[in-house]
């Protein structure tokens, strides 16, 4: 989704780095090492400190069933692999085979009639908290994201000018940590031009043109400022004229850096740190519309989709997030997925995106990832769609912890001590 980060390896490529010479690698070893040294000095590193129910804010008051909705869909897709696999990219949150009873005890619950205090219960009695930290700061940085609705029609005409672009089949990603252990999570994304890989196209070259007449448009838009606010959301609705909707979600990014846009109005002196939000970034690309295109180029990344089918047993279900499964709004959390599993309960404890004297404290489930979204205490909250979600998106930018429950029969200090024999 938004922004989501799951990029296929194109065969091409692979012949190229395998056939003609891996020697692409070391023409771009330059700008590869750059990069590292461009690096911070602390890497982040995901901590994780034991506590108790008792500590997390507001955990007796939370209504959790929508939660255990969301779970039961994560459990599904997790039910589905090897036991023997682990459930993400750290250990310590164990092994397929260590979710598969509280998964399976989720899955047989009629989530419909259950009680408040019995979706707490489920959760309370199978699951041990652990505070999440960077290098034990617990402290991180909560924003929002919501399901855009646009309007649009299949063929090109009229109003309808601006292009929601497929995946383009020249594409190509380069996992570095293929190469060298410590380039892990490292990707080039580009397009191969001979045997050379060169950056893909960035967002002004694609505006001018650069993928036109090679059939990608999956579907034409009547606002352009809609299409990149689709963008920075990662998923959407399209109204067409005879009013059904097709509804698109991501496929993948150019590989460019993702810059805010609120920055860039910010230094221009258009908006202030207090006053920058969806809306008035939104508010001012319309009040001007001559140096719109212009702002919207100082980020170069550009997102590509592709058609979501509707699951026809829950249709009011949310677009599909990274693990593949359905978001629920305001209990899907998007988190980085370098550090944490898809399928993870998470107790978030911010303050309300409306007002700061209000707590914003429940229980959500890891279910996407994004592009911004970078660090270990770091998330983003689903709102789901329509213009009051827009609104929470719009002005949740927030401080706050967030716990993450592990089932009991795990215990991440015995990762920690076996590995460190």
């Amino acid at each position: 989704m938004k922004r989501r980060l799951v990029l296929s390896r194109s065969l091409s490529l692979i012949s190229v780095l395998f056939g003609a010479g891996a020697a692409l690698i070391w023409m771009f070893w330059p700008e590869i090492t750059g990069q590292i040294k461009e690096r911070p000095k602390q890497e982040d590193i995901l901590t994780l400190r034991p506590t108790t129910f008792s500590d997390l804010d507001g955990w007796q008051n939370d209504d959790m069933r929508p939660s255990i909705r969301a779970f039961v869909r994560s459990c599904k897709a997790m039910l589905r692999r090897d036991d023997a696999k682990m459930v993400g990219p750290d250990d310590r949150m164990g092994t397929i085979g260590q979710w598969r009873n509280v998964c399976e005890t989720a899955v047989s619950l009629d989530v419909d009639s259950l009680r408040k205090e019995d979706a707490r219960a489920f959760f309370q009695s199978d699951f041990k908290p652990y505070l999440t930290g960077n290098r034990d700061k617990p402290e991180g940085l909560f924003t929002g994201y919501y399901e855009p609705e646009l309007r649009g029609r299949l063929t090109r005409g009229g109003k309808f000018q601006t292009p929601i672009y497929l995946k383009p089949d020249d594409m190509v990603s380069v996992d570095l940590g293929d190469f060298r252990e410590d380039l892990k999570g490292t990707k080039l994304v580009g397009r191969l031009t001979g045997s050379s890989l060169k950056p893909y196209f960035d967002r002004a070259d694609i505006e001018k043109g650069a993928l036109s007449g090679r059939d990608l448009e999956m579907v034409w838009v009547d606002n352009a400022i809609d299409a990149f606010f689709l963008q920075i959301q990662g998923s959407g609705r399209v109204v067409l004229p005879d009013s059904s909707v097709l509804r698109v979600g991501y496929a993948a990014t150019n590989g460019r850096p993702y810059f805010a846009i609120g920055r860039e109005l910010i230094e221009r002196g258009a908006l202030t740190r207090e006053t920058v939000s969806l809306q008035t970034i939104q508010k001012w690309l319309e009040d001007n519309p001559d140096e719109a295109d212009g702002v919207m180029n100082t980020n170069a990344s550009y997102v590509f989709f592709r058609p979501l089918q509707t699951d026809p047993n829950d249709p009011n279900a949310g677009p599909l997030g990274s693990q593949g499964v359905a978001l629920e709004p305001g209990r899907s959390l998007a988190v980085d997925r370098r550090f944490h599993a898809m399928g993870v309960p998470v107790w978030l404890e911010t303050r309300d995106p409306m007002n700061l004297d209000r707590k914003f404290n429940r229980l959500m489930i890891a279910q996407d990832t994004g592009g911004a979204i970078r660090g270990p205490v770091r998330g983003d909250v689903f709102f789901g769609p329509g213009d009051d979600a827009a609104l929470f998106a719009g002005h949740m930018n927030r401080t706050g912890q967030k716990f993450i429950l592990l089932p009991s029969v795990i215990d991440p200090a015995k990762w920690v001590k076996e590995t460190a024999k």
